[in-house]
């Protein structure tokens, strides 16, 4: 029964494993093709079954002609996705902080309905949101600019710190405040030097929540951009044309998600909620 159990785990986890990295795999070997290798049929093995060519990846660091050059959107994607996401999760902590420690009434409404109104913002489909956003910054100024998007951004990702901020408040017992006050902490201090370390999970899940949104975001930088300032999502959209050309646009993928996978790798360790046992007297 045991070996039983193991056959099904293992073959659950290579299946799973190859449902996931077989897209990566796949647009790997689609990025060394040419338009030839493509129409030819499914090809895998490199020099056996077809010649590979770095023309997929020379059409992105191309200026001019046929191609785009991917650096100065990569860049620009950086600037705003991590700008906003840092201002996003400065704001959400300190909003679900309060939300989580203090009672908030205005008439009839309350805390719960506070936090329900965050989280409702991301239920809008953005298309609701377009014109007000291209109304605003165009009156200040701040069309086509790595500002205008990065104002935009906060105000979408905002809400998801605080929904995963929330929730990771309400895990830590308030009696873990009146200790860390008990001994001589405001409190100010006390969010900063007592809570904040024993929140290192939520951060991270709060952050990396906010940069997968952001930097994956088509439909604002397209909407709110033209020509000064172009993101990544839409320059990739760029190289299409009249014939799709499947290996640039399978380079063009794997240079957009690397970052995001690297980002999972060095985060994991910190995906975890076990860090408050013991921490109250």
């Amino acid at each position: 029964m045991l070996g039983l159990y193991r056959f099904l785990k293992y073959s659950a986890i290579l299946l799973w494993s190859a449902f996931v990295a077989g897209p990566f795999l796949w647009a790997l070997t689609t990025s060394f093709k040419t338009s030839e290798g493509i129409v030819s049929g499914a090809t895998y093995i490199p020099w056996l079954q077809y010649k590979p060519s770095l023309d997929g990846w020379g059409v992105l660091f191309r200026r001019g002609g046929q191609g785009i050059d991917i650096v100065d959107p990569y860049l620009a994607s950086l600037t705003v996705t991590l700008s906003a996401s840092a201002i996003s999760l400065v704001l959400g902590t300190l909003a679900a902080y309060g939300l989580s420690r203090f009672s908030y009434k205005a008439g009839p409404i309350k805390n719960a309905d506070i936090t329900f109104f965050f989280i409702s913002q991301r239920i809008m489909p953005p298309i609701v949101l377009s014109i007000p956003f291209f109304l605003m910054l165009q009156a200040f100024g701040l069309l086509d600019t790595k500002l205008g998007l990065i104002i935009v951004y906060v105000a979408l990702l905002m809400p998801i710190a605080v929904w995963v901020m929330i929730d990771f408040f309400h895990n830590i017992p308030v009696e873990l405040d009146e200790t860390a006050m008990l001994d001589g902490c405001r409190p100010v201090e006390t969010f900063f030097r007592v809570i904040l370390p024993n929140c290192k999970p939520g951060l991270v899940v709060a952050g990396l929540f906010c940069l997968i949104f952001g930097w994956n975001d088509f439909f604002f930088a397209f909407m709110l951009t033209f020509t000064k300032t172009q993101l990544l999502p839409v320059a990739v959209v760029a190289l299409n044309s009249s014939v799709t050309p499947w290996w640039s646009l399978s380079a063009s993928a794997l240079v957009s998600v690397a970052p995001l996978v690297i980002l999972a790798f060095v985060v994991e360790k910190y995906l975890s909620r076990g860090n408050l046992a013991g921490a109250i007297k």
